[in-house]
């Protein structure tokens, strides 16, 4: 078995929020970010997506979140998540956006959303081998 990347594990740790529990826990996980197409295959391996509840002419509203993929990653993305929202701006903004235009599970709803955002942030930084560096 392979150790972790100290390159990727240096990445996520400049991320605000996310320290060596949640990096290790993270990459450990992951094994590999070289081994997702984009990001929406990583949130998909996660666990992170909708089910269509949807039948003919009929769109729900409300979709249950997938319970398919790696419950531990998944886990990580999550908590990660919620200490991203409290130690970044950008995306304590964009969870209190989500949370005004939900309205049933407001706080579920916005944390997997702004978890969505987060994986996107972590596939690119991954991909690029490229530490984070807060909007301005």
């Amino acid at each position: 078995m392979q150790g972790l990347n100290p390159e990727e594990y240096t990445v996520l740790n400049s991320i605000p929020g996310i320290g060596k529990v949640y990096s290790a826990g993270i990459l450990a996980e992951i094994g590999s970010v070289k081994a997702f197409q984009n990001a929406n295959s990583l949130a998909k391996y996660c666990g992170i997506i909708w089910n269509d509840n949807d039948s003919g002419d009929f769109e729900a509203e409300d979709k249950r979140m997938s319970k398919a993929g790696n419950s531990y990653l998944r886990y990580y993305i999550i908590e990660a998540t919620g200490s991203v929202i409290r130690h970044c701006p950008e995306y304590e903004r964009f969870y209190q956006k989500k949370y005004a235009e939900t309205r049933n599970h407001q706080h579920k709803r916005a944390l997997a959303l702004t978890s969505r955002k987060f994986i996107r942030l972590l596939y690119g930084l991954l991909d690029k081998s490229q530490l984070y560096s807060p909007e301005k």
